[in-house]
């Protein structure tokens, strides 16, 4: 391949950061179906915010990046990189779809000798199993002979502006070992720290699905001790510094668990497991109680109230953030939802405010309303208030001062606010 030109399929938190780095050093086309999202960038904006307007801007105006609908326009790139989602059901089944659409997609354009590569998170197999069959179904093509392929995990954590995509050390993987060179080279061209050549696709798919797994499993751990800690009336916050004084332990904390990532991502190991007959106990009872996390602190909220002798029933109350984590606008598959829906039993008076959040969105996918209200509008009104994200904006906020009265129930869900203003925490 004497010239490298880049599609990359798929502009959202992953593709867009990626296709941008990419267009510094290579000609590079963004393909999404999502018209309004490709109008949006091409004027210059990224919704999700991972790219900024600067840099956008730069890419369009100085390195010819464009942002298109139409496939006509990507025929002529050579090396097809496909970044989509890989979401489960509503039965936490993995679901190919949006892989298969993808893949459908490159076979309408793919040539001989070109190279398709995948950053979705899969389960180990998915590549040669589920996607490049249909590349060879719509292209005719045969694999390994007519074009290749190859598997680059993504690690873009969403909102992270330190650990961004040019920084992230990446794995890399081929068809062949001439291949697997070629991808490495692409890829390490553009990165500041390198990356680590795996030595084949299953082994580079296995290595990105189990980072999560890992993750999900220790959170799981620090949740579990929350739960007994809270019933043993020890402030859990207060176990993991004394724990942390020793050199080896692994400070993590407890909490939600949502995002495209970590709360995904162990269901598709989970279920290519079970194919072989191995039923994996651990990462099976963490997704449990991970997944159990936004209706048990609901819970602990009522409690308070409770014992503070706050009627439930129709109380007014407030959660301050909806997105999955903190000074990002992605909503994707937030579990502050869960704490909305279980308090949604008990009052309809819920609000909810978040300074990051498309509201539109945000009604579209979960059917609750934002509150378009300011904070300061909102003082001295409200019978419990839950600080569910830790966005900047609220880190100087009088929290108590939105209650009604001394009687109010404050709940930390990150553990950030001052032990003295709040009723509870994880």
């Amino acid at each position: 391949m004497e010239t490298v030109k880049i599609a990359v399929i798929g502009l959202g938190y992953v593709g867009l950061p990626l296709a941008r780095l990419f267009s510094t050093k290579y000609p590079t086309v963004g393909f999404d179906m999502n018209q309004s999202r490709v109008d949006s960038l091409m004027a210059g904006h990224d919704a999700t915010l991972e790219v900024s307007d600067e840099l956008l801007q730069e890419a369009i105006s100085k390195n010819g990046f464009i942002c298109t609908t139409d496939l006509d326009k990507i025929k002529d790139c050579n090396f097809y990189v496909v970044a989509v989602p890989t979401p489960v059901d509503h039965n936490n089944r993995p679901d190919l779809k949006p892989l298969w659409g993808a893949s459908e997609t490159v076979g309408k354009v793919i040539s001989r000798g070109d190279i398709v590569v995948y950053e979705s998170t899969v389960y180990p197999g998915v590549t040669e199993e589920e996607c490049l069959p249909v590349v060879e179904r719509v292209s005719g093509l045969k694999f390994n002979i007519d074009f290749f392929a190859g598997y680059s995990p993504e690690r873009i954590n969403p909102g992270d502006k330190e650990h961004t995509v040019e920084k992230i050390k990446k794995v890399t993987s081929g068809s062949t070992p001439e291949i697997a060179e070629l991808v490495d080279n692409v890829y390490n061209s553009v990165l500041v720290n390198g990356t680590h050549k795996a030595p084949s696709i299953k082994v580079a798919e296995a290595s990105k699905i189990i980072e999560n797994s890992q993750r999900d499993v220790n959170i799981a751990f620090m949740n579990e001790l929350a739960k007994i800690f809270n019933a043993m009336g020890i402030d859990t916050n207060d176990v993991i510094e004394a724990a942390s004084s020793k050199w080896n332990f692994i400070k993590l904390k407890p909490g939600l668990v949502g995002g495209h990532c970590i709360s995904v991502d162990p269901y598709y190991l989970i279920q290519k497991a079970q194919v072989y007959g191995v039923l994996p106990r651990v990462m099976s009872a963490a997704r449990r109680l991970n997944d159990g996390m936004g209706d048990y602190v609901a819970n602990q909220v009522i409690k308070l109230m409770n014992k503070k002798g706050v009627l439930v029933k129709d109380a007014k109350i407030l959660l301050l953030g909806i997105t999955f984590k903190e000074n990002c606008p992605d909503i994707r598959n937030t579990k502050i939802v869960d704490i909305y829906s279980t308090l949604h039993e008990y009052t309809s008076n819920i609000t909810v405010y978040d300074p990051w959040a498309n509201a539109d969105k945000v009604k579209y996918e979960y059917n609750i309303e934002l509150t378009n209200s300011k904070l300061e509008d909102l003082k001295g009104q409200f019978d419990a208030v839950i600080l569910g994200v830790a966005h900047a904006e609220f880190n100087q906020l009088d929290v108590r001062g939105l209650l009604a009265s001394e009687n109010g129930v404050v709940y930390d869900v990150k553990g950030v606010l001052d032990r003295s203003v709040i009723d509870g925490r994880l």
